[in-house]
């Protein structure tokens, strides 16, 4: 909690200068997974820093990539983070897991003498096992079709890794280089490259753990993760918050009202979706898009959307302390009425909005949205391509 006004004043320049930037995301296991509407490390970082102390607990409700998760255990925090989508559990826990030497060791053998050997003429009696056609679908179409088998015996070749950590991690490798090789593409990625490229992303991958882990041993604190996947709804259902742990810092990225994304598919051929990542992870995926972004994207009122909003505003109130500071990315289709609705959800939920010098004059800070795949339901130069920076407290 800053103490003075001054300091809130040079917390804001700060949180304003890493919102605007617009360096690329690097570093740690950042790049493990190009998740949809990742948030800017950057940002993450300079938001931990000034808003928060080593030792502290934060929070990411909608942790999606999980890079709030990645950057507080790097600055020496505990962190939850909670998510509904099974697929960023995984990516988020292939990103902050810690490996054995023996399971370094094995991934570095997978990668260097195993996938180069990977054949599409090979034949697998365990690859009916593997492929799904329903977890499949649309990788039967001429685009995809071979790199769905590539896949699917580089999927039986894992039985040789030792853990499950480092089969969540090889899986994770395959979840990147297929994401390239099949969303939205409309050249096809050979199989050589694709070979090489699966090679070279898990050598990487190692070493971004490894950078992580470093990062994690050099805190002063030590510290821990907890991954829920849930509503954040219900997170005083679980721990560490069942127990009485209270959050000191919110850093966040909820789901965008009138703004689409597809968290959970990939557009291959023509954009028919796949919902292939939950095949290559191995996570179970039941749910339409408008489950993963508070309501349908034809909605004109978006009265679901504010709603739900509203619901898990209050769960992430419960599990704050008193004064603790809630800080939000979000971008509306339209500012003009959202933005003064989710204003009005955050004053119901019990917040108190902050300012540069604790909320007598408020400044917004706002940037435009660089490489980010996801689409308007207003097609066209949206109002949503700005996104504004929300800083609250728990009252």
């Amino acid at each position: 909690m800053l103490k003075s006004e001054p300091e809130q004043t040079v917390a804001f320049a700060a949180l304003r200068a890493a919102a605007q930037s617009n360096a690329r995301v690097v570093g740690f296991t950042h790049r493990h997974y190009k998740y949809p509407a990742r948030f800017s490390p950057t940002f993450v970082s300079a938001a931990i820093e000034q808003f928060s102390r080593p030792g502290d607990l934060l929070l990411d409700p909608y942790m999606g990539g999980g890079t709030s998760v990645v950057e507080a255990l790097a600055k020496g925090r505990h962190v939850v983070g909670c998510d509904i989508n099974s697929l960023a559990c995984f990516v988020t826990a292939a990103k902050v897991q810690e490996l054995t030497r023996r399971e370094t060791r094995a991934l570095n053998q997978w990668a260097t003498e195993v996938v180069p050997q990977i054949s599409f003429r090979d034949k697998a009696v365990e690859l009916i096992d593997v492929i799904c056609e329903k977890r499949t679908k649309n990788l039967h179409l001429p685009h995809a079709r071979t790199i769905k088998k590539f896949i699917g015996l580089a999927l039986v070749s894992l039985r040789d890794l030792p853990t499950a950590k480092s089969k969540r991690l090889a899986r994770c490798a395959l979840l990147n280089v297929a994401q390239q090789a099949l969303n939205g593409r409309k050249n096809l990625m050979t199989l050589s490259y694709f070979r090489a490229r699966l090679t070279n992303t898990l050598l990487d991958m190692l070493e971004g753990n490894a950078e992580l882990a470093a990062a994690r041993n050099a805190n002063e604190v030590p510290t821990d993760s907890t991954l829920i996947q849930d509503s954040s709804e219900r997170l005083l259902e679980h721990e560490p918050f069942r127990s009485g742990k209270r959050v000191d810092l919110v850093v966040t990225s909820p789901p965008y009202p009138g703004v689409h994304v597809l968290y959970h598919r990939w557009q291959v051929d023509g954009r028919k979706e796949t919902p292939a990542p939950y095949w290559i992870a191995n996570c179970l995926d039941g749910e339409g898009s408008a489950y993963y972004n508070f309501g349908g994207r034809f909605q004109r009122d978006h009265d679901n959307y504010f709603a739900a909003s509203l619901r898990t505003l209050h769960a992430i109130h419960s599990v704050m302390r008193k004064g603790a500071t809630i800080i939000q990315m979000i971008a509306f289709s339209d500012p003009k009425t959202h933005l003064p609705r989710y204003l009005k959800n955050m004053e119901e939920a019990g917040f108190a909005e902050l300012g540069p010098d604790d909320g007598k004059t408020k400044s917004v800070i706002s940037r435009s949205v660089p490489w980010r795949s996801w689409h308007a339901s207003i097609k066209g130069n949206t109002a949503s391509s700005r996104e504004v920076v929300l800083v609250h407290k728990a009252t």
